[in-house]
């Protein structure tokens, strides 16, 4: 598979999903949609596995691999769901843009990827900027705007730490597979948290939150997750991250137009601030990777 393409697969999902969780806590709370659609998204995933003529591996490494990315699903999608119920769809991708620097700082401990000289200093403060201009509005819309923010954030970290831990045991099995056996991890933890939680079968549930929860299991945790960990073991940690560079705006865009929420001019100041502070943050990796592909495509072009 083109890893361009699936790098563009992920923006997309990533874009739109944040709505979606909004949208599948609708009627039944927040508990049933997330392990709705997780038990959903298991089961799919294993189906695909066995049309696709693949396996499950049971070394140690991979299922170190299937820990790190079920116990990062299971805890940074929990925290995710739990916060939509307080802040626009929005805000989660924007907030979610400062996983690359919590991942890069986690890499460069972790991955030896690169570590924080002056410029990645300065990216780090641009986006605590921004991260501040998000806080400044949530106190404005209340107490519990910043119970959202604090959610997310919380969401971001487990987010960040799972992307490392499962690039740093680095199982060479594919992203389906990865996806899979995280999954095979996450949905008893998400099925035993609703039963401890009191939570029931729903009696009656909104059709948009059906479709929702249906989209989100096959498109938001099967395909999504198989075409991120397919991209994160072709890319460093960091790069792949990137991709969060992009979600933020398409994000905003697809919460006003389809949910009526408002955009306010601090809040794209916030955007601007993060992305900047992510430039900053990737400028020594990028400016090095643009330098190395225009010395191969020289010497492409150079007579033998």
């Amino acid at each position: 598979m083109s890893v361009p393409l699936a790098a563009l697969g992920v923006i997309i999902i990533w874009s739109t999903t944040p709505l979606a969780i909004q949208w599948s806590g609708e009627g039944a709370g927040f508990l049933f949609a997330v392990t709705g659609r997780m038990a959903l998204g298991a089961m799919l995933a294993l189906v695909l596995l066995r049309l696709l003529g693949l396996r499950l591996w049971w070394h140690r490494r991979a299922r170190a691999t299937y820990v790190a990315a079920g116990l990062g699903i299971y805890t940074a999608m929990l925290s995710v769901y739990w916060a939509a119920q307080f802040i626009p769809s929005g805000w989660i991708s924007v907030i979610f843009g400062l996983s690359p620097l919590m991942t890069g700082f986690l890499a460069s401990r972790l991955l030896d990827e690169g570590g924080l000289d002056a410029a990645r200093a300065a990216g780090v403060g641009l986006a605590l900027g921004g991260l501040g201009v998000i806080f400044y509005q949530g106190e404005a819309l209340g107490g519990q705007a910043l119970l959202g923010v604090t959610g997310v954030l919380a969401s971001v970290l487990f987010h960040s730490v799972s992307a490392v831990w499962v690039k740093r045991h680095g199982a060479r099995i594919g992203g389906l597979v990865v996806t899979t056996g995280g999954l095979m991890v996450a949905s008893p933890l998400f099925l035993l948290t609703w039963f401890l939680s009191g939570g029931g079968w729903p009696t009656q549930l909104p059709e948009r939150a059906i479709g929702a929860i249906a989209y989100l299991g096959v498109f938001g945790s099967v395909l999504g997750f198989a075409l991120y960990f397919y991209v994160l073991r072709q890319l460093s940690v960091v790069r792949v991250s990137l991709l969060t560079l992009v979600t933020p705006v398409t994000a905003l865009l697809i919460g006003h137009w389809l949910n009526d929420e408002p955009l306010r001019a601090s809040l794209w100041w916030g955007v601007a601030l993060i992305s900047l502070g992510l430039l900053c943050f990737e400028w020594r990796g990028l400016t090095r990777e643009f330098g190395r592909r225009l010395g191969l495509a020289e010497g492409e072009g150079a007579p033998d």
